[in-house]
């Protein structure tokens, strides 16, 4: 069964002081842009990281809020649009997931993380799905 993994674009794109506030929506697209190479090989082998979310293929999905949420999917990475806001959208996708599907969650939000494990997803932090360091 191929895996889930849900990113919290604004979480994601906000850990790393880069500029990002300058133009939201160009951050979110350039994540997933880079997404789409992880969709197609799985993600990295890096502490928090299941083994099994590196097998690929990966079912990538982004979520993205505010001025981020004209981001269009591509294929590899679907975009789910939050109406308000991404954590609430966050469980939802994850509480639709088939049930045993594997899912992670890439966020570093505490209380989201907490939300997710008790949907029985697994939770890691930003750096699994940004370039090394």
């Amino acid at each position: 069964m191929e895996c889930l993994v849900v990113v919290d674009a604004a979480n994601v794109i906000g850990s790393v002081p880069d500029g990002w506030w300058r133009d939201r929506r160009g951050a979110a697209e350039r994540l997933r842009d880079r997404l789409v190479a992880l969709a197609e090989r799985g993600l990295p082998r890096r502490p928090g990281v299941p083994e099994w979310a590196g097998q690929p293929p990966v079912d990538i999905v982004l979520v993205v809020e505010g001025a981020a949420r004209d981001v269009a999917p591509v294929p590899g990475v679907r975009v789910e649009r939050a109406p308000g806001s991404g954590d609430d959208r966050i469980v939802e996708v994850v509480a639709a997931r088939t049930p045993g599907r594997p899912c992670l969650v890439v966020t570093a939000d505490r209380e989201l993380r907490t939300r997710v494990r008790g949907l029985g997803a697994e939770v890691t932090g930003p750096r699994a799905v940004r370039p090394a360091d």
